[in-house]
């Protein structure tokens, strides 16, 4: 019988999966594997300088394709610095599986060099996560792990200490389990019958829709016209959503408009599909809710349901549709789109600049990149201000895409992820939507961009500050404090690591050097000085948000600070 190594085992397993790249940092626990793949056809090894960039950037490939992704860490440290990152992935339900090396066998509970227990840490973020102790057990907890990331969406974790790796074993056949698409779940026909005489029954309907509504466009678009109802989306739904749909009013939420704020509040039936929409604030206290959602633990998690039907959003509006009465009256949905319109136009308003003035509004500078940017474009977004301006001046077309950390709420991932869908579409443009922040946070990673000579475009939304931090501070009536960053001029780092730099501090160079930056053939870094003082206003203003702001005007007075209330009031009332 033939001999062959766990490592050349685990390897053949990952390419019959269809795995092409492996996002990691080497280390000595995980040299059995990279020199295995170094020898390898199509598979790679992806050099990342920080494995939270590795898991990051696995998670895009993943959330955009679908497929199985592989991220690895060395023992102790390296596995330990996956673990935001696959946090990350498992909240976005993307297939991934990590490999977290181990020390040797015999050291284990020894308090030996780099000892961690990753089966212990790696547990909350993941659906499976096993230590392989002896040869015999991989074939079959591989087999396990890859089918539990792919058909649960999450991730997977298999620990493999260094030595056994290195074990020589008989060479077996690995059987990959062949998912071929999951089966689409309809709720019971009793069942459909209830949520359309709820519907039928109802004069004011609102559909609010998230991510699980990717494959139900049509059926959406068919829904709303028969019960002239609005949709309003959640910022995971957006790219699925928002595009060529004549009854979209917007998202809602804490990035939202007025105009999707109230078509949730005044509604007489709220149907959510696919949706976990965590902010309890943002739902109504008087509507009947109807929830849709393939993972029935879902139903109910966020606000008292009326009648919760577990399945697939388009299967479910499939069997739904035929029961439903077309309705005549379209007064609620107009008044939505009118607010929507008025709504769209006056954050249009804010989208300008003035030439020769200092400090960009960072409304314009997004709307520019909407503008020119490609039609098929991926775009990534940094948490805070930079998913802000993502989520109101991006507009979906049913071919861009849109990533961000928009469940876990990590710094740092715009990057990351930009690399991830780079690797993944070598010919599509990718744009980084980052914050000085967050691209600081993991700019390590930049050095890895110009390594792997990805063509990724980062724009930095450059305010010198934590920028929602600092707003979330004023909101709670507090005088910002340790928000405020040291900034070096980004344009002249990126340029000094062989990348082409642009720094632009006038509006009115912005067109022109934007375009050239996304003509640019290699990878390109723009650094755009942005208004650190704008406001992104919540599309309601409760009484304790003013009484905070008011607070905060206060002491910022008293501390000194007057100046920074009267440049807030003449950044955003005198534009």
């Amino acid at each position: 019988m033939a001999k062959t190594t766990i490592a050349e085992l685990l390897v053949d397993a990952l390419q019959l999966a269809r795995v092409r790249h492996i996002y990691g940092v080497a280390g000595d626990s995980l040299n059995a594997i990279t020199d295995c793949i170094r020898t390898r056809e199509g598979i790679e090894w992806l050099p990342m300088r920080h494995e939270e960039t590795g898991a990051l950037a696995a998670g895009a490939e993943a959330h955009l394709t679908g497929n199985l992704t592989v991220c690895a860490g060395s023992c102790g440290p390296g596995n330990l610095h996956l673990i935001n990152g696959l946090y990350d992935c498992h909240r976005s339900r993307v297939p991934v599986l990590a490999i977290a090396a181990q020390i040797p066998t015999g050291e284990i509970g020894s308090n030996y060099f780099q000892e961690t227990h990753p089966e212990l840490i790696f547990q909350e973020c993941s659906h499976f996560c096993q230590i392989i102790q002896h040869p015999d057990q991989l074939p079959h907890l591989l087999e396990i792990a890859i089918q539990t990331a792919l058909s649960q969406r999450g991730v997977s974790v298999l620990i493999i200490p260094g030595d056994v790796l290195k074990m020589e074993v008989e060479k077996v056949d690995i059987r990959i389990p062949a998912l071929r698409g999951v089966s689409k779940l309809r709720p019971a026909e009793a069942d459909l019958q209830e949520a359309a005489a709820l519907l039928n029954g109802a004069e004011k309907v609102t559909i609010f829709g998230g991510a699980g509504c990717a494959d139900a466009h049509a059926e959406l678009l068919q829904l709303a016209e028969t019960l002239k109802a609005p949709i309003v989306h959640a910022l995971r739904g957006k790219e699925f959503i928002e595009y060529d749909n004549p009854y979209d009013v917007g998202l809602t939420g804490l990035l939202g408009f007025a105009s999707g704020y109230h078509a949730v509040m005044d509604c007489d039936v709220l149907l959510l599909l696919g949706t976990s929409f965590p902010y309890r604030q943002f739902y109504p206290d008087n509507a009947k809710v109807i929830q849709v959602d393939v993972r029935g633990e879902n139903i109910g998690l966020r606000t008292q349901v009326d009648l919760g039907l577990a399945g697939d959003v388009g299967e479910t509006l499939r069997g739904l549709l035929p029961h439903l009465q077309n309705k005549t009256d379209r007064s609620f949905l107009d008044k939505a789109l009118d607010h929507y319109r008025n709504s769209r136009e006056n954050l249009d308003d804010l989208a300008t600049g003035t030439p020769g003035k200092p400090l960009i509004h960072p409304q314009y500078l997004t709307k520019l990149l909407n503008d020119l940017a490609a039609e098929d474009a991926i775009f990534t977004c940094d948490v805070g201000t930079p998913t802000v301006w993502a989520a109101r001046y991006l507009k979906m077309n049913g071919k861009r895409r849109l990533l961000g950390s928009f469940n876990h709420g990590t710094m740092a991932n715009a990057m990351p992820q930009a690399i991830g869908a780079q690797l993944t579409y070598p010919g599509r443009q990718v744009i980084s939507l980052s914050g000085d922040g967050g691209f600081a946070m993991l700019m390590g990673d930049f050095l890895t961009l110009k390594q792997l000579n990805v063509p990724v475009k980062i724009v930095i939304y450059n305010n010198s500050a934590l920028g929602f931090v600092e707003l979330e501070m004023k909101e709670a009536g507090l005088v910002s404090y340790g928000t405020a960053l040291d900034n070096p001029n980004f344009a002249a780092l990126a340029e000094g690591c062989g990348v082409k730099g642009f720094r632009i501090e006038d509006p009115a160079d912005l067109p022109a050097q934007l375009a050239a930056a996304l003509a640019h053939p290699g990878p390109a870094l723009i650094d755009v000085v942005v208004n650190p003082l704008e406001l992104s206003m919540p599309p309601t203003i409760e009484v304790k948000q003013a009484a905070g702001f008011s607070l905060y005007a206060l002491r910022a007075v008293m501390n000194g600070r007057g100046d920074e209330v009267l440049e807030l009031a003449t950044s955003n009332l005198f534009r």
